[in-house]
Order: structure tokens, then sequence, then C-alpha cells
């Protein structure tokens, strides 16, 4: 192998390397957008807790069938999975078909995850929708973390705590959602509103 030949593998060596190591960025904020646990994320993919672990850390380089199987639990497509971040366009457009969308048990509850992937573990941002009766249920998150929910349409209650309120169209509720908390659409009709939630809020330690 010649000089030119060597330096060719040097270069794709360098950018295989990058690549991976933007892919266990990716999948980790995935992951986090999504709260699955690296156990829950190898029983929906398939793929082994430990290999999902090494990829995180960048200490693997996985085959194109375990990124198709991590691409498929996250409900993303696998280019969106490998694309680079310094390559990432500063005008971004993300189609219907792009965004992940959570249900809630009853399923009558639904959450676009319409926020920007690289804020995740600190800034998260979802459309939700209830039907009628509908019910959304959710686990603590991290301390400190606050949840703000701005109505559009029909009439939603928040339970945090021990405390409940509702808020009408044009209304925000703003709440502690680092322990279990309830959104609940006690209207008739269909309610919609914006879901902004932020971790490590410092201004509630």
């Amino acid at each position: 192998m010649g000089i030119e030949g060597r330096e060719k593998v040097k270069v794709l060596e360098a950018g295989a390397l990058a690549l991976s190591s933007q892919l266990g960025k990716t999948v980790q904020r995935l992951r986090k957008a999504y709260n699955l646990s690296l156990s829950e994320l190898s029983e929906q993919s398939g793929v082994a807790k430990s290999i999902i672990s090494q990829i995180e850390r960048n200490e693997t380089n996985p085959t194109l069938a375990t990124i198709w199987r991590l691409a498929q639990a996250l409900d993303v497509s696998i280019d969106r999975v490998l694309q680079a971040a310094d390559d990432e366009p500063f005008l971004e457009k993300s189609s219907r078909g792009d965004t992940p969308i959570l249900v809630s048990d009853d399923g009558k509850c639904k959450l676009a995850i319409i926020g920007w992937i690289k804020t995740v573990e600190w800034l998260q941002w979802y459309d939700f929708y209830a039907d009628p009766g509908g019910v959304l249920e959710s686990e603590a998150h991290q301390r400190g973390s606050v949840e703000s929910l701005s109505v559009s349409e029909g009439e939603l209650e928040v339970e945090v705590g021990g405390a409940i309120d509702r808020a009408k169209a044009g209304e925000t509720l703003r709440y502690r959602c680092d322990r279990p908390h309830t959104i609940r659409n006690v209207s008739q009709k269909p309610a919609a509103a914006m879901m902004v939630c932020i971790l490590k809020a410092a201004a509630m330690e």
C-alpha cells in the first residue's frame, strides 16, 4: 500500500470514529427523550444492554443491523441517527413523519416530541393532545425540574404533590415535575396544549 493509500485509511478511520462518537450521543439523547432506561431500550430493540451502553460511551462500532434496531425502537430514521452534528444545517425542518409520538396508557393522550434533540437533557417541549377524559400520568423527573403547560384548546387539570388546579384556553399552569404528576382533560371536548419541561432548574434548589 502506498502513502496515498495509508492516508486514505487514516481519513476513513477518523471519519468512522467521529461518526461513532456522534451516534453514541444521539442514541443517548433519544433514549432520554423517551425516558427509557438502558434495560427498556434493550428490550424494545433486541440489542443487548451492554452493547447499547458501549455505543453511548463510544466504546464500540455497531453494525448497520444494530443501528437499524435502535432506530426502530427509538422511532427515528437511520439517517437522522447517523447524521453528524457538525453537518446539520442551521435552518432545520422536521416533517410530521419524523416527529416521535408518545401515547398515554389509556390511549387518549398524545405527546408529539417537537423539541430539539440536542437540548433534551435540559429542555424538552411537546405538543400535547387529549381526548375527553384522557389522563397522562408521569413519573418524577430529576430534582429541580419544572413543567409549563399552556392550554390552547379545552380545559386541563394538573395534579402534583396533592395540589390540583385547572387551566382553560389561553391560560398556563407551571409546576414542579420532580415528583409524580398527572394531567387530565376535564372538558367534554378534545384539549390541546404546549408543554415545556425545564430540567435541572437551579431556581428550585
